[in-house]
């Protein structure tokens, strides 16, 4: 997935030389028949580190070209995760264009936010509404029978290809793919979060994988009725939490959604989990908001007191995502959804603050009106419940 990335010193080796060769090509062409050329040997050489797992060397070309030509590292990007989240299935006499796709669900609750195996029914209602709102007429598709957290998605480039893999070949048959808890990290628990319904979605070459794609479709219409029926069909596995389903879509750009969408989605549970738990309406909150340097502008954290106290009570991390750097107008954008949310004061530090985090529990450090960080805890006499928010 495409990243803010540090480039790393040291000598490529040749396959890593080769596709920085071929991405810099694609990304000086000037003709779409020079692009297709360059596309078709960049797919090439990427699809074999794919089957061979050398996610090193794709990692190892990536980091060279960020350094080095920035045009080339996003051709280069767009390709690997291409090829990692589709291609071409050949099944008897016939091919099959295939696609991973991800459902991305942002939840928020005082309790656990559900991961991990689904229910059969749910496994077949999540089928029947992506088939009927998202899918394109003719597509076979297939589900991993588990819902996973950020923690759980496949790690790498390679991972996401062997999932893929293993998702396209159940979709000719239509049939859902089980995976194994035990293959899987543990979920970390936060207030607010995303989990993923991840499938394969299979065509006949050439045709629609998606209902936007079809002549009387649009991605609005997609997202408004997946919103109102998947969500319908999905809540019953989220009791107790509040649930806003994102448009499903091919792998990557669906988990980049889903980040962004979190950063504002986050702020708002923020505001409605502190009135809950606080008993107080969103005008007797104050929110501090600060940035938090590393080698350079990394993320921006949002802790929230009452109007009248200086102790942090809950904090939230905004992340910088991208080609996202200090020019960008993060500020404007949190000051935004907390002035939507009610908050009543917003407080932004210009001080650059280290990216601190706590030695004991390892969550981040917030920031204070008085212009120093502090540890967000709730006030002890409150029912149990998640100790932060994403």
């Amino acid at each position: 997935m495409k990243r803010s990335r540090f480039a790393r010193r040291g000598a490529l080796n040749r396959d890593a030389e080769q596709l920085a060769r071929l991405a810099a090509g694609l990304a000086a062409s000037a003709s779409r028949i020079e692009d297709a050329f360059w596309e078709r040997r960049l797919d090439e050489a990427v699809d074999r580190l794919l089957r061979t797992g050398n996610e090193d060397t794709l990692n190892l070309a990536l980091d060279h070209l960020f350094g080095a030509n920035g045009r080339a590292y996003d051709a280069l990007a767009d390709q690997i995760e291409a090829r990692a989240e589709g291609g071409i299935l050949g099944v008897g006499n016939g091919e099959f264009d295939v696609a991973l796709v991800a459902a991305p669900l942002l939840a928020w609750s005082r309790f656990t936010i559900p991961s991990g195996p689904l229910p059969a029914g749910t496994l077949v209602a999540a089928r029947t509404q992506l088939q009927a709102h998202v899918l394109a007429a003719g597509t076979r598709l297939a589900l991993a029978d588990f819902l996973y957290s950020p923690d759980q998605l496949p790690r790498g480039f390679v991972d996401t290809w062997r999932l893929a893999n293993q998702l396209a070949k159940a979709a000719v048959d239509s049939k859902d793919t089980h995976i194994d808890p035990r293959q899987l990290p543990e979920t970390t628990r936060f207030i607010s979060d995303t989990r993923y319904l991840i499938g394969a979605v299979v065509a006949p070459r050439g045709q629609a994988l998606f209902r936007w794609q079809e002549e009387d479709g649009s991605r609005e219409q997609a997202a408004t009725q997946w919103s109102a029926q998947g969500g319908s069909a999905l809540q019953p596995l989220f009791t107790g939490c509040a649930l806003e389903p994102l448009l499903p879509d091919a792998y990557h750009a669906a988990c980049r959604n889903a980040d962004q969408g979190l950063r504002l989605y986050s702020l708002r549970a923020a505001a409605a989990f502190l009135q809950t738990v606080l008993n107080v309406k969103p005008q007797q909150l104050r929110a501090v908001v600060a940035p938090f340097h590393e080698e350079r502008l990394e993320e921006y954290r949002v802790g929230f007191t009452l109007a009248n106290a200086s102790e942090v009570v809950h904090g939230v991390v905004w992340p910088l995502l991208g080609a996202e750097d200090e020019s960008t107008d993060c500020v404007g954008q949190i000051e935004a959804a907390l002035e939507e949310a009610g908050i009543g004061s917003v407080v932004v530090l210009e001080q650059r603050f280290p990216l601190e985090f706590c030695d004991d529990c390892g969550m981040p450090m917030y920031p204070t009106p008085e212009g120093e960080t502090a540890h967000a805890e709730l006030p002890e006499d409150l029912p149990q419940a998640p100790a932060h928010l994403h």
